[in-house]
């Protein structure tokens, strides 16, 4: 719900989109999962991004963006990526001035991972509550409508003011977006996207926005004759950075993640594909994931199996091998033992790192629900309950009352008693959270009699 005062100054074009998303809170309390509102007081772009972010994310509440890439991986990353070539002119074009006009600039790749975000550092640490952060994924299947996400989803520039984002967390902001194009192929490549306030989704903030664009795709197509690159075929390859002098070459340009929290199979991002996985071959890539020095046969067969049945395993194998082969040769996993040749991202070891730095609020952006709910294999019943029990005693102990909140509303947190008086205890004693607080544990005591 929006406060009055808020909605009170707001033009006319946000005062329509805050009545959409009231009539998609009433929507959703009373279907769920149904993602039926009527969305016909948006401006057209935005209305159809709504509805592509309602089959994704039905709940503008769980719209949050979750941090993909992280220290060296995301350096690693995007110092190989085409985008870093133009990077010296997005500084000089719309950095710097950002510096004085109080906005951000964030460069973002063809998923939606914001790779550099800089500006205003005051904006910065506003923007860092909302995980507006490099390494961040602000894709529409991710956060919904904004403009990096809705950009890249068009293929063209596009303007998102205010409430006019799914994501309410977004609403005091603005953005504008263009995607960046490869100067052969025209393959989108990644987007720049300029946030901040009203002034962010001024008329020449798009011109802007485009031009500096248009300079770095020129700027591509030099660096490509002066290399004397041929021209990629009907899908752009990435530009490789040149090598510097004794430095050994970076092979690999996208990080191979394994999303597992809140699924009931993974999902697995290869080389910039993404393949749904069945349930077996999900847990031996995790248990493989886990375990980066390989597993014998017998002891992978263990970790998978009740009983361990080696001839399964095999066939299994075989299958998946079969499956990666197909999107990358390069990432099958090897045998005598088995291993994988590139590491393997998880979504819930990212939620162990981030819990053991402290970034409570960070892991729960990355982490979806239980892993892998309906595993059976011991490695994963394992992994499983130690992610589960880490989280709950990091958001216990020290969390704050925002992040304990967030928690509660996870399905594994509903009949917590013990989490819920947590948050009883550090809500302010005026704060209107307690009341749902409270209403939450009687059901409980009710329940239990």
């Amino acid at each position: 719900m929006v406060h009055s005062h808020v909605r009170s100054t707001a033009g006319p074009v946000q005062q329509q989109a805050y009545a959409a998303h009231e009539l998609l809170d009433d929507a959703v309390r009373r279907m769920p999962r149904a993602g039926t509102a009527t969305l016909s007081g948006l401006r057209q772009v935005v209305r159809e991004s709504w509805e592509r972010s309602m089959t994704l994310v039905p709940d503008p509440e769980d719209a949050l963006a979750r941090v993909d890439l992280v220290d060296e991986k995301l350096e690693e990353y995007r110092l190989s990526h085409p985008l870093a070539a133009i990077m010296p002119v997005i500084h000089r074009l719309l950095v710097l001035p950002s510096h004085d006009t109080g906005m951000l600039v964030a460069v973002g790749d063809e998923n939606g991972r914001l790779l550099w975000v800089d500006g205003d550092a005051r904006l910065k640490r506003q923007a860092e509550k909302m995980t507006f952060i490099a390494g961040a994924d602000w894709s529409e299947g991710t956060v919904g409508t904004s403009a990096p996400g809705t950009a890249l989803a068009l293929g063209r520039g596009v303007q998102i003011s205010g409430a006019e984002h799914f994501s309410r967390i977004v609403h005091p902001w603005s953005c504008t977006a263009v995607p960046v194009r490869d100067p052969d192929s025209g393959a989108v490549l990644g987007v720049v996207d300029i946030t901040g306030r009203e002034e962010a989704v001024a008329p020449h903030t798009l011109s802007l926005v485009q031009a500096t664009v248009a300079a770095a795709e020129a700027q591509l197509r030099i660096e490509r004759l002066q290399r004397g690159q041929a021209h990629p075929t009907t899908t752009a390859k990435p530009l490789r950075k040149a090598q510097a002098p004794g430095r050994t070459s970076r092979p690999r340009l996208y990080s191979n993640t394994l999303s597992i929290t809140g699924r009931e199979q993974g999902q697995l991002s290869l080389e910039g594909n993404t393949l749904d996985l069945s349930l077996r071959h999900t847990e031996i890539l995790t248990l493989l994931a886990l375990h980066p020095r390989g597993l014998t046969a017998d002891a992978l067969a263990d970790l998978l199996y009740a009983d361990a049945q080696s001839t399964t395993l095999r066939a299994e194998m075989v299958r998946l091998r079969k499956l990666i082969g197909s999107a990358n040769p390069d990432a099958v996993p090897q045998s005598r033992p088995y291993r994988l040749p590139q590491e393997l991202i998880l979504d819930a070891r990212q939620v162990l790192n981030y819990l053991q730095r402290g970034a409570h609020r960070l892991a729960l952006n990355i982490y979806q629900g239980t892993l892998l709910p309906n595993s059976e294999a011991p490695g994963i019943v394992r992994f499983r309950e130690e992610v589960s029990a880490n989280l709950r005693e990091a958001v216990l102990s020290d969390a704050s009352a925002e992040t304990l909140l967030r928690y509660l509303q996870l399905p594994e947190a509903e009949y917590d008693a013990e989490a819920w008086l947590s948050a009883l205890r550090v809500l302010p004693a005026r704060s209107p959270r307690r009341t749902a607080v409270v209403a939450h544990l009687e059901r409980l005591e009710a329940e239990l009699r």
